[in-house]
């Protein structure tokens, strides 16, 4: 496995894990379900996933650390297809999709309108405070 050049950098420490959260996205080539990532403001980003055939209840939303992902699971149990499809191109297939949200974003809502998943991004004012970090003295 080759190292990312960009964080050999002995001024960049602790960044492994973006290092390797660049090499898994870019990994990943599932397109289900398309989605669109908007810029609404400097501040603020709204990711929209198309959903068409899913509920509220179908779907599921988590944030863990810097981790976005986006789940969707279709239960089955006790439907019977007697359709007879000449064409079948809508996919309600289970899906995860994931997302890396940069440090201090959060998802402030989310809402589900004419079969698209809208996830509403922003990231709060920084705090403009200083910390002054105490030196102890030993020995």
């Amino acid at each position: 496995m080759t190292r990312t050049m960009v964080f050999d950098s002995p001024y960049l420490l602790g960044f492994d894990d973006m290092r390797l959260l660049i090499e898994r996205i870019g990994r990943s080539h599932d397109n289900y379900p398309p989605y669109n990532v908007e810029s609404l403001s400097a501040d603020h980003f709204r990711i929209s996933i198309a959903v068409a055939g899913f509920t509220a209840e179908h779907l599921r939303i988590e944030v863990k650390g810097a981790h976005l992902t986006v789940s969707a699971t279709r239960d089955r149990t006790g439907e019977t297809d007697t359709r007879d499809y000449l064409h079948r191109g809508i996919a309600l297939r289970s899906f995860n999709r994931a997302f890396v949200l940069s440090d201090g974003l959060e998802v402030s809502k989310a809402s589900l309108a004419y079969g698209l998943l809208h996830i509403d991004l922003h990231r709060p004012k920084a705090s403009e405070e200083i910390k002054l970090i105490p030196i102890e003295v030993v020995g």
